[in-house]
C-alpha cells in the first residue's frame, strides 16, 4: 500500500476519490484498487469535501459509495488506512500522521450524522478505515464476496474509526470477540452481527447502481426504500458459536477469556485462542477496556477517546507496539512481531489504562468540535 501520494504532493491523488452527481444521487467511488482502496490523508480530505458538496446540493437526495476493483466497477470496498504511511510518518515524527487520524475521525462522525441517506456498498474487503466510512451509513449493503474485519490487534493497534462505538453495540459480546481476535466474517455474518443491513449478490451491483443513477426518485427515503427492496431474503439465523462467544467474551479480563477458550474443547475455541495469542497482548487489554467503556458513550465521546488512544499508540516511535506490528506485517513482512509482552499474563495492571489518558484538555482536544 504505497503512501507516496501523501509524502509527495506532486502525485495527483484526486483520481483516488471520484465523485459526481447523476440523476438525484451523489456518487463516490474509491479508486485506488492496487492498494485495495486503502485511505490516505488526501483521500480522507477528498471524501469529506465531496460529502459537504453533496450535502449542500438540493439536486442530491442520497449519496452512494463504493470501491473500484482492478477489473470492474465494483471490487474491494476499502482495506483500511494506509499503514505503510503510518509506519513511515511515526518514525519520522511527521505531524501529518496526527492530522490523518483527526480528519479521518471527523469524517466518520460526518457520515454517522449525515443529513441525507448515505448508502455503502461493502463488497469484497471491508476492514479498519473501510468500516469507518461504512458503519455510519443509513443503508449498509454486503455481498456474497464481503470479507469484513477489524484486525487491528494483530498490528498492535485497536479498532478505531468509531470501532468502540459500533462493536460495543453488536448483540451480546460479539463486539469483544471481533475486536480482540480480528476475526474475518462474511456478509451473512455481518448482518447477524448488526454490522450490515442487507445482502445483494455482487453480480447484481452494476445494474442496481445504474438504476439508482437513472431513476427520478422523489425523496431520499424513496432511494433507501428501493435499495432495501433489492435485498436477498434469507431465514434469520444466530451468529455461529454465539452462545460460546457470549460465555467466554463476557468475562472480566483477557486472561480469563483465554482460559475459558482453552477449556471449551472445540475447533472454534482452538482457532479463536490461536488468533487471540497472535495479537499484541498489551493491545488486547486496551481493546477490551475500549469496547466496554464505549458501551456507555455517544459517538463523539468515543471518537475523542479513540483520538487519545491513537496518540499513545504512535508517540513512542521505535518503542511503539503499533510501529512494530506494522513492520512485521507490511514493511519487513516477517510476520513475527516482537511484542512488548510474550503473553497476556505478562501485561501489568497499570499499563493499559494509560492509553485512555488524554494528552489534551477538553478545550484543546483536536475533536472538541464534534457533538
Amino acid at each position: 500500500m504505497s503512501s507516496v501520494n501523501v509524502i509527495n504532493p506532486s502525485v495527483n491523488s484526486a483520481e483516488f476519490v471520484r465523485h459526481e452527481v447523476s440523476g438525484r444521487v451523489g456518487c463516490i467511488t474509491l479508486n485506488r484498487p492496487k492498494a485495495l482502496n486503502a485511505l490516505t490523508l488526501d483521500m480522507v480530505r477528498l471524501l469529506t469535501n465531496a460529502l459537504l458538496e453533496f450535502k449542500n446540493n438540493p439536486q442530491v437526495l442520497a449519496v452512494l459509495v463504493r470501491g473500484q476493483g482492478k477489473e470492474e466497477a465494483f471490487g474491494h470496498f476499502c482495506a483500511g488506512g494506509d499503514i505503510r504511511f503510518f509506519h513511515q510518518a511515526a518514525l519520522a515524527g511527521d505531524d501529518s500522521l496526527g492530522d490523518f487520524f483527526t480528519e479521518e475521525y471527523a469524517l466518520n462522525h460526518l457520515i454517522h450524522t449525515y443529513s441525507k441517506p448515505y448508502i455503502a456498498f461493502m463488497d469484497g474487503v471491508v476492514m479498519g478505515g473501510g468500516m469507518g466510512i461504512s458503519q455510519g451509513a443509513s443503508v449498509r449493503i454486503v455481498t456474497d464476496r464481503t470479507q469484513m474485519a477489524m484486525p487491528e490487534t494483530h498490528i498492535g493497534l485497536f479498532p478505531d474509526v468509531g470501532g468502540g462505538y459500533f462493536l460495543s453495540r453488536c448483540p451480546g459480546h460479539l463486539g469483544e470477540y471481533l475486536g480482540l481476535t480480528g476475526q474475518k466474517i462474511n456478509g451473512h455474518q455481518a448482518i447477524m452481527a448488526g454490522l450490515a443491513d442487507g445482502l445483494i449478490e455482487a453480480q447484481r451491483l452494476p445494474l442496481i447502481w445504474k438504476t439508482l443513477l437513472s431513476t427520478p426518485f422523489e425523496s431520499g427515503e424513496a432511494v433507501e426504500r428501493w435499495v432495501q427492496s433489492q435485498f436477498t431474503k434469507f431465514e434469520p439465523a444466530q451468529f455461529p458459536d454465539k452462545a460460546a462467544i457470549d460465555k467466554c467474551f463476557a468475562l472480566p479480563s483477557p486472561l480469563e477469556i483465554s482460559l475459558a477458550l482453552a477449556q471449551e474443547n472445540s475447533a472454534w475455541a482452538d482457532q479463536t485462542l490461536a488468533s487471540l495469542n497472535k495479537a499484541s497482548p498489551l493491545m488486547v487489554h486496551v481493546v477490551l477496556a475500549q469496547i466496554r467503556k464505549a458501551r456507555g458513550m455517544g459517538l463523539a465521546d468515543d471518537l475523542r477517546m479513540e483520538r487519545d488512544m491513537v496518540h499513545h499508540c504512535f508517540h513512542l516511535r521505535q518503542k511503539s507496539e503499533t510501529v512494530e506490528g506494522i513492520r512485521a506485517l507490511a514493511i519487513d513482512k516477517d510476520h513475527h512481531p516482537k511484542w512488548a509482552h510474550a503473553q497476556l499474563s505478562d501485561v501489568v495492571q497499570d499499563e493499559w489504562p494509560r492509553f485512555f489518558e488524554s494528552p489534551w484538555t477538553p478545550a484543546t482536544h483536536p475533536l472538541r468540535h464534534l457533538n
